[in-house]
């Protein structure tokens, strides 16, 4: 069954008007940005033609860092300096991430750290960078391609490149207030305005389309390459209701290429790999892994770094068998978020799927097992997510048609309380609560005479404080000494639509209150934040001469597609000679603007080019010219000119 029908492309606002928003999936093994142009959502792709960028980041001793495909380039040679998969970093701690195994025969040199709670910090040659600064520069790319592909427009000094007014970036739906927060500083240090945070698979539903008319309960299957979420959402007229969610932030596809990577390692018989080696078993387990979404057998003839070779076979069926314990996983969190949004399967009226993993046969049929009938595939699982993110960020930059609008109801993921006495929670926002949303709860003082009271914001589904993630802490003072328990002390929580939070605490007889918003602590704090922006204003001088070579490259198309259209229709008047000499200039000028290079050598080189372009195409343009006033005044008198 059909989930929903795109709606027709409303009237598009006047282009002068139009303001310039995007939507970012920063995903782990891929990433992507996308747009809505003339009423249509589109993935904006490089100069190359790619619409993915990979979430790959390569770290030298000198100049910016390298991003995407020409970092992955350099995994197996340089697999310490080539950060990939950090997603799964974000908002945690090197403590957290060590204890969950994550970063077992990892290649990367952590620093030590006293503070448990300290982010997670790669030695790079470089210097060190965390996650949300190694995410931060996937950003600056995704954002530079926004803004490269989205043009200039003219202003009395010449062309000014149009900036972002802001984008929507998707993040799982099992993302905690930490891992939110981390992907906000980010963006913030990448200079992305974040418009708001959604969902993953919200996005996802919004990209099937989303009108008054649709109807019916609907689950997303969302499996990435390091997270996994399912979504549970009511659909009726035009509201938009995230009725439960689920997942694990800890399960995606790159667990399944862990498992083939183990595979291979045991098929080397106990040789004793490097770390080189086992950078290179990662990137063939990847191969293998996709190649077995559509053959039943694949070949493995894979010479290591060190010298050694690798030939075996690995089949469709051992890969199925081997992974069917991460898969199980998936299947019991969709069962759970079945239940909490109080469903059957049978009442579901379709499934989609989303995220590159889904490509796994024995994914798609489990979940058609599960469900009685073929999950929906027929758009793109890598950019559906953007292109919903998309669609959201231009309507919530006022770019919408008459009637063109809907309402997200999206839900919190995992519960919001407070510390009570004995280490207990308090639970004040239970998960799956729609936002935005305010709860609050009346509490009391403990002693006689008690004047202050300090509240511990937590945020899990566990009793006791200790198995909860620590949000936040303030102090309410001033409280009038009673007698223990008289005092009435309300507390409110406040959720906002990207899922953050803030608190405050009110006693309701003096009017005394106090407040936090809540930024979670996950070792950066305001410090530290406010230190990687400073060092950010270093790449200024990177980013201005970029948008400076971004602007040279509009020039040349603009060069480019003028002559071309000139030649369509006049290259009748050049000499052969001439001819080929043009036709060699602008060849190599669209080198030029194909090139990924950057930096001020790149920008000198499309500046000579434009120019030999445009001096070899001058007296084609003067010629053309005289030829128009030729006809012009062909079979005209002389005396028929006179005034």
């Amino acid at each position: 069954m059909a989930l929903l029908q795109i709606a027709e492309p409303g009237q598009s606002a006047a282009p002068h008007e139009h303001r310039l928003a995007v939507g970012i999936d920063l995903g782990t093994t891929n990433s992507l940005v996308a747009t809505v142009r003339s009423g249509l959502p589109e993935v904006i792709a490089d100069a190359s033609g790619r619409v993915l960028l990979p979430s790959a980041v390569w770290y030298g001793s000198d100049g910016p860092a390298v991003v995407g495909h020409e970092a992955l380039a350099k995994r197996v040679d340089e697999s310490a300096n080539v950060i990939v998969s950090v997603k799964r970093w974000l908002g945690r701690s090197l403590a957290e991430l060590t204890q969950r195994g994550e970063l077992e025969q990892s290649p990367y040199v952590f620093l030590d750290n006293a503070d448990p709670s300290a982010v997670p910090t790669v030695k790079t040659p470089a210097g060190p960078r965390n996650a949300v600064e190694i995410s931060a520069d996937i950003l600056r790319v995704l954002r530079s391609r926004a803004e490269a592909a989205l043009g200039a427009e003219p202003n009395p000094e010449g062309l000014r490149h149009r900036e972002l007014l802001g984008a929507v970036i998707t993040v799982p739906a099992h993302f905690d207030d930490a891992q939110r927060q981390a992907t906000k500083d980010a963006a913030q240090l990448a200079g992305i305005p974040v418009l708001r945070l959604l969902n993953e698979p919200t996005a996802a539903a919004i990209a099937y389309g989303l009108d008054a008319a649709a109807q019916g309960r609907f689950v997303v299957y969302d499996l990435g390459g390091g997270t996994f979420d399912v979504s549970v959402l009511q659909l009726s007229r035009g509201v938009f209701e995230v009725l439960a969610t689920g997942g694990d932030t800890a399960l995606g596809g790159d667990d399944f290429d862990a498992v083939v990577a183990d595979v291979l390692r045991t098929a080397l018989a106990g040789y004793a790999c490097s770390p080189m080696d086992l950078a290179s078993l990662r990137v063939e387990a990847r191969r293998a892994k996709e190649a077995l979404s559509t053959d039943p057998t694949v070949a493995i003839d894979l010479a290591l770094p060190s010298g050694a070779r690798l030939q075996t076979t690995l089949t469709q069926a051992d890969f199925e068998a081997r992974t069917r314990a991460l898969l199980a996983r998936t299947l019991e969190a969709t069962r759970r978020a079945l239940r909490d949004a109080g469903l059957t399967v049978s009442e579901v009226d379709g499934v989609v799927l989303v995220g590159g993993a889904t490509r796994m046969p024995a994914v798609r049929h489990a979940v058609a097992k599960l469900f009685g009938r073929d999950p929906l595939v027929h758009l793109d699982p890598d950019q559906v997510v953007a292109l919903g993110a998309a669609m959201q960020a231009n309507l919530l930059a006022g770019n919408r048609a008459p009637g063109e609008d809907w309402l997200l109801l999206d839900v919190i993921p995992l519960s919001l309380g407070i510390e009570t006495m004995g280490g207990l929670v308090e639970r004040i926002v239970p998960r799956n609560t729609t936002i935005p949303a305010v709860r609050a709860q009346e509490f009391t003082t403990f002693r006689d005479g008690q004047t202050a009271l300090a509240l511990h914001v937590v945020q899990g589904e566990r009793e006791l404080v200790a198995d909860c993630r620590s949000l936040a802490r303030f102090e309410l003072r001033g409280i009038p000494p009673m007698v223990a328990g008289l005092a009435r002390i309300q507390v409110s929580f406040q959720v906002d639509a990207d899922g953050l939070l803030a608190v405050s605490a009110r006693e309701l007889s003096t009017g005394v209150s106090a407040s936090v918003t809540v930024k979670p602590s996950y070792g950066l704090g305001e410090e530290a934040i406010a230190r990687m922006l400073q060092d950010a204003f270093g790449q200024a001088e990177f980013d201005a001469r970029q948008r400076a070579l971004t602007e040279l490259k509009v020039d040349a198309d603009r060069l480019l597609e003028a002559l071309h259209s000139a030649l369509a229709q006049d290259s009748s008047l050049l000499a052969p000679e001439d001819l080929a000499k043009i036709e060699h200039c602008a060849q190599e000028l669209r080198a030029l603007r194909r090139s990924d290079e950057v930096g001020e050598t790149a920008a000198a080189a499309l500046r000579a080019g434009i120019a030999a372009l445009s001096a070899a195409s001058e007296p084609f343009a003067a010629r053309r010219m005289d030829d128009a006033v030729r006809k012009a005044l062909t079979g005209r008198k002389l005396d028929g000119l006179e005034t």
